[in-house]
């Protein structure tokens, strides 16, 4: 069982801007690239800030409406700095949040949650950019096709990891949607069954209608 990682799912040929990068060529890196935001690379390579749609925004938010009917935002002094600034430098969001090429589709997705950001640029052991990976990016493990998802939970799942015969517990799925029948020995693994199969890339749900043997949970019995 192997999480997709991000070296195999990023983009590689990303769209980047120098610290020096004027206000006006990062919106046209925006527009003609079609992305929504950029890392800011120094001359080592290294990533040393992200500017988003979100920063640029900041300048135009700032601007006084000409009809009165929107007031002008309060602003905290370094919302106010990137309101006015005018290179890269000085609108980017830094230190820039990273992903790594070995990290996984899970580990990922979390520090996109916990950081509140779309897409993370990803660098090397010496901190240079290697690619970029987005939601999106991430998303494509849900594209699996059903067939490959159900024999990497009968075989490298069931079968290897966990030691179940083939004729144990049998597995369907359906538009990402795993099903569990059949008897183990042992009820605790039944929820152990569940969590790993939840991990496999592409699944979306699992239910499972699992019998079992002995109840080794505390205060069981076997099964009458």
């Amino acid at each position: 069982m192997q999480h997709r990682t991000v070296d195999e799912l990023m983009t590689r040929n990303v769209v980047r801007v120098r610290p020096d990068a004027p206000f006006k060529e990062i919106v046209r890196a925006l527009a003609e690239h079609d992305v929504t935001a950029v890392p800011v690379v120094d001359s080592g390579g290294r990533v040393v800030g992200v500017v988003s749609e979100a920063d640029l925004m900041r300048k135009s938010a700032d601007q006084p409406d000409p009809f009165g009917r929107v007031p002008v935002p309060s602003l905290e002094s370094w919302e106010r700095a990137k309101a006015e600034g005018a290179r890269a430098e000085e609108l980017m969001s830094a230190p820039p949040v990273c992903a790594r090429p070995e990290w996984n589709v899970v580990e990922t997705a979390r520090l996109m949650m916990t950081q509140n950001v779309k897409r993370l640029p990803v660098v090397d052991d010496t901190d240079k950019l290697v690619g970029i990976i987005s939601r999106a990016d991430l998303l494509r493990v849900f594209l699996r096709e059903d067939d490959a998802i159900r024999s990497e939970i009968q075989h490298d799942l069931l079968q290897q990891t966990m030691g179940l015969a083939p004729s144990a517990v049998r597995v369907s799925v359906s538009e990402g949607q795993a099903t569990l029948t059949g008897s183990v020995e042992a009820r605790s693994t039944i929820a152990l069954i569940e969590r790993l199969c939840r991990s496999v890339d592409g699944v979306v749900s699992v239910r499972q209608s699992l019998t079992y043997t002995t109840d080794d949970t505390a205060g069981g019995f076997p099964a009458g």
